[in-house]
This record gives C-alpha cells, sequence and structure tokens, in this order.
C-alpha cells in the first residue's frame, strides 16, 4: 500500500521556496509545483484506466490535471477540487475530458450571440484570400449586404433556419436568378464557416441539395425562360460606331482616349482602367496583360493597331502609379466613368438633333462593354475575312474547343495583329485620326 503524503498546512506551502513538487497530502496525488520563478500551481496526478502494453500485461493510465495556480487557489479549495475529480474517475469520467467539454459548452454559449453578420465578416476576412483583387473582395461582401443582411444581420447564426434563408432567396429567386444564385452560394459559405467553427450544430440551411432543390426551381432552368436571365450589355450597331469614335475624338481628355482606347483593343474597361505603362510594349506595338488581370485567369496579349499606338503617343507618362488612364486625381479611373461618358456623349448627340447612341434592339444608351466587345464580334462576323477564333481571341473568349486549339497553337499574334489594325481602320479611318471623317470610310 502506497505510503500516504503528509497533510501540509496552508502556511507550509505559502513558505515553500525551493523548485519542485511536493505532495501536499489530504488527497493522494495532489502536489504542489514550484517553479524556477518562484510561481506555484496545483497538479493532481491520478490513475483514470489501464491498457494492455504490448507485452500483454496491464498497466495503469495516468494523467496530469492541473487545478489552477497558488494563492488564487487556496490549499483547501485544491483539496476539494482533487476530490472531485478522484470522483469523476471512479465514475468512469475523464477529468481532462469534462474539462474540455465544459470550455465547449461555455464556448457554444457565448458564441449563440454571434450574428450573422458577424459570421459573415469572419468567412469573409478568411475566402477574401482567394479573390484575385480588393474589387472581387468587396463585390463577395456586398452581395450579403445588399439582400441577406436586411433580414438575417442580427439574428443569430446558430438559430438560422430554411424558412429564414428562404425569405430572403425568394423575392428574387425568379426576377434575378444569377444574383440569387451567388447569393445562395455566399450564404452557404457562411453557415459552412460557422459550422467549422462550431458555432452552428444545425445543418446548413442554405445548402441546395437535399434541402434547398426541394422547395426551390433550378436557376438555369429559370434563366432559361427569361432568356439566360439577364439582358445583353447594349451595343451600338456597327454602321454607327465610326461616328461615335469621331465624337468622341473631338473631346481631348483622358476618359475620352480610354473609351476610344477600350473599343479599339475590344478589352473589358477594367482592364483598361487599370492598365500601366509596364504592360505596353510599344516598340514591339504590343499590350500584354497578365493571367490576374484576366477574368479567364489566363495571360492576354493585346495586338496595337495604328489607331491605338496614336492615342497611347498622346498620353503623358508622369503618373507615380504607372497607370496609361489615370483620373484627374491621378488615381485609378472609377468603374462608372466611361459609362457616364457615354452617356453624355449620347445626350449631347441628343441634344443637337441627332439620334443619340443607342442599342436599336433594347432601345438603351450603348455601354462601354457592349460596343466594345458586342460590336466588335459583329464587325467580325460581318467582316468575313478572319476566322471566328481569332476575334474570339481577342476577347479573351477561351471557351470553345476551337479557341482552345487555337491557344494551344500559341497567340496568334500576328494572325490577330491585322484583325484589330482592320477593326482600328474601320472604327478611326486614317482620314479621321486626321481630323477629317469620310463618310465613306464608315462603309469599309
Amino acid at each position: 500500500m502506497p505510503k500516504k503524503a503528509k497533510e501540509l498546512t496552508a502556511k507550509q506551502v505559502r513558505d515553500l521556496s525551493t523548485p519542485g513538487t511536493y505532495a501536499v497530502g489530504g488527497v493522494d496525488g495532489l502536489n504542489i509545483v514550484v517553479t524556477p520563478t518562484g510561481a506555484k500551481c496545483w497538479i493532481l496526478r491520478a490513475k483514470t484506466g489501464e491498457r494492455v502494453g504490448n507485452d500483454g500485461k496491464v498497466r495503469p493510465v495516468r494523467a496530469e490535471i492541473g487545478l489552477g495556480g497558488f494563492p488564487d487557489v487556496t490549499l483547501a479549495q485544491a483539496r476539494d477540487r482533487a476530490r472531485g475529480h478522484k470522483d469523476d474517475i471512479r465514475q468512469g469520467v475523464h477529468p481532462l475530458e469534462k474539462k474540455r467539454a465544459a470550455r465547449l459548452a461555455l464556448y457554444q454559449s457565448q458564441a449563440r450571440g454571434l450574428t450573422f453578420a458577424d459570421a459573415a465578416k469572419q468567412c469573409h476576412a478568411v475566402k477574401s484570400q482567394e479573390f484575385k483583387n480588393a474589387k472581387h473582395s468587396a463585390q463577395w461582401f456586398s452581395v450579403l449586404e445588399s439582400y441577406a443582411f436586411p433580414t438575417l444581420a442580427r439574428l443569430p447564426v446558430a438559430d438560422i433556419d430554411t424558412p429564414e434563408v428562404l425569405a430572403v432567396l425568394k423575392p428574387i429567386w425568379s426576377e434575378k436568378p444569377e444574383t440569387a444564385s451567388r447569393l445562395r452560394q455566399r450564404m452557404a459559405a457562411v453557415f459552412d464557416w460557422a459550422l467549422a467553427a462550431k458555432v452552428r450544430t444545425a445543418a446548413n440551411p442554405a445548402a441546395w441539395k437535399g434541402c434547398l432543390d426541394a422547395q426551390l426551381p433550378k436557376t438555369e432552368k429559370v434563366k432559361k425562360r427569361m432568356g439566360n436571365g439577364r439582358k445583353h450589355h447594349p451595343a451600338l450597331p456597327v454602321a454607327e460606331l465610326p461616328r461615335l469614335m469621331a465624337d468622341l475624338a473631338t473631346r481631348d481628355n483622358t476618359s475620352a482616349k480610354a473609351l476610344r482606347f477600350t473599343i479599339l483593343t475590344a478589352a473589358r474597361s477594367g482592364e483598361v482602367r487599370l492598365a500601366t505603362w509596364h504592360e505596353i510594349d510599344m516598340n514591339a506595338r504590343v499590350w500584354r496583360l497578365s493571367a490576374d488581370r484576366m477574368k479567364a485567369d489566363k495571360p492576354h496579349a493585346v495586338p496595337l493597331s495604328d489607331a491605338a499606338v496614336a492615342i497611347l503617343e498622346s498620353l503623358p507618362r508622369d503618373n507615380p502609379a504607372g497607370l496609361v488612364f489615370p483620373s484627374v486625381r491621378g488615381i485609378e479611373m472609377s468603374d462608372m466613368t466611361l459609362s457616364k461618358l457615354l452617356k453624355d456623349v449620347h445626350a449631347a448627340d441628343v441634344k443637337r438633333g441627332e439620334a443619340g447612341y443607342l442599342d436599336p434592339v433594347q432601345g438603351r444608351i450603348a455601354t462601354p462593354h457592349g460596343t466594345a466587345r458586342s460590336t466588335f464580334k459583329d464587325w467580325s462576323r460581318q467582316n468575313g475575312r478572319f476566322p471566328d477564333e481569332w476575334s474570339e481571341l481577342a476577347l479573351a473568349h477561351v471557351n470553345s474547343d476551337q479557341t482552345r486549339a487555337a491557344y494551344a497553337r500559341g497567340e496568334l499574334l500576328e494572325e490577330r495583329r491585322s484583325l484589330m489594325e482592320a477593326w482600328g481602320r474601320y472604327c478611326e479611318p486614317p482620314d479621321a485620326q486626321s481630323g477629317v471623317v469620310s463618310l465613306d470610310s464608315r462603309r469599309l
């Protein structure tokens, strides 16, 4: 039978100063540890079970259980805690597991106050590392702010169920299927984060399979019924484009030049607004964009026509950030600048008694995106001189077998150079670039 330790008094415990481990008695296995710094803490050494060794012999399993520091935990309190743990062990409850369960229960109790908005912010902080740029990160969160927060922001994320999710989604599910689909995915991501963080235990109420798929139609079916769920960007007819380009050429400002350059390169406006001089090779007459600047996540090269080069040659290169088309404040141009410019040019044209710059099918003012890309595609098809994959490559579309095969053969840079030069001469005929617009040249 093991020797019982002498029961120390509170004063004797207080007077201990030499580093070491001391049995204090009163409860088998109760010790106080004195560290080299003089700090003291309580440890209960106890047998918590048995295990069979490799040799087949049964051996005890022991654990060291911390009971707190001295003097915050007195001798009497340490003995009470030790007795409690001994009772738990006799009943088959492991003290360390009990402590972990208590901590988890406390954490979950505190987490019940975590709102959907709080969870969304923490989920976004994790997700933001996946996005290509700050704009995409902001867009991910803004969809939640605009549609989910009005209903869910203040509700505990642990308590939200499918009816609350449906209350958010149903009003826009048929009207804005693309947005609704993105919203559902982002809400599901927030609930997944909450489950992983153990601030929620119930199943994901925004999951599609086995949950919402039984209560909502597939967005693909809704979009098909609506004609893909969205209207195309309004675009100017091919025949009207030279008139717009001539109109823009009368405006000697950076935004007008940026819009002309966007159209001449068939680029997305964001690619032009963020263009820097180090991307431009004036000697080779090529604009090279890295993969992280492209929607398709593939590097892209744009052959520059005479008209596009002429615009670049007219621009200063003194922007500290190296931007080709900076705003008047010297920073990147707003994403609304080119759209507003085209609306202003349209309004001025109408004021002069002209037709303005409308998409004849939609009856809406043409947009930079539609005019730079859809009109370019229409012109290329009507022209008939260039293979379709050349224009697809020019638009950085890698969504067909033909285009993928073209990419596999290389950039087709020189072939596309002839395409972009022809486009440039159509948009801004050489005599128009010198200030004279030939009506006949518009029919080329």
